[in-house]
């Protein structure tokens, strides 16, 4: 009897038991999810590949044209990260060499700015449309947009080389479907006050001024 007593003490013993280990179950603080972190996004990325125009020659790189772009564009709530790949003294050629290079800091955008010192050099408008094209299509091929800055030279130059040399940039944007500056240096280039003492190269204000030539160019790309 005694025995028999004992079993139904147990099994009061046993659920008291799992009742206690239900409650302290449920009081246990539960595992909290990782926090899902918040997508990022860069503001585009534009690499202005160019000349002594570009780089700002004589000058700070922050009154350089495209140092002047990402601040006006800043102030307008279009921010944009510019990469100012500008080489004084590079042609077509010289970009065409080094555009790979520039292609892996993956750019939204590349702004070519080149051919005025083939130009000035004399060398053949072909050969500068040759580079230009590839510059166009390898960067086409990194997936990223081009605006392309047209350039002239001075008419001491002969009118039948301008004119072949002028024609270059126009006919690159057109058989490419790139956006085209039809002339970087307008409203600057021969004015005295917009242009250092060499006369070539743009001052702060006349960088200030290629900087609005450009701006609405650039301006549509990024929209």
């Amino acid at each position: 009897m005694r025995g028999a007593a004992f079993i139904p003490g147990l099994l009061a013993c046993l659920l008291v038991a799992a009742s206690c280990g239900r409650e302290a179950t449920s009081d246990a603080p539960r595992p909290q999810s990782a926090p899902v972190p918040a997508a990022t996004t860069r503001a585009p990325r534009v690499v202005f590949l160019g000349d002594s125009l570009t780089a700002g020659f004589g000058l700070p790189q922050d009154q350089a044209f495209p140092a002047r772009l990402e601040a006006i564009l800043r102030e307008e709530g279009t921010p944009i990260e510019a990469v100012n790949a500008g080489v004084s003294g590079d042609t077509s050629a010289g970009g065409l060499r080094r555009i790979d290079w520039l292609l892996r800091q993956e750019p939204d955008v590349v702004v070519v700015g080149l051919g005025a010192n083939d130009g000035l050099r004399g060398l053949s408008p072909e050969q500068t449309e040759t580079n230009l094209r590839a510059i166009v299509a390898r960067t086409r091929d990194a997936r990223a947009r081009v605006l392309l800055l047209g350039m002239r030279l001075p008419p001491n130059y002969g009118r039948e080389y301008t004119d072949r040399f002028e024609a270059v940039f126009a006919r690159v944007a057109h058989d490419t479907d790139v956006a085209l500056v039809p002339f970087l240096l307008e409203g600057v280039g021969g004015e005295p006050s917009l242009n250092l003492a060499d006369g070539i190269h743009p001052n702060p204000e006349g960088q200030e001024r290629v900087a609005r030539n450009v701006l609405p160019y650039l301006r549509g790309l990024l929209r």
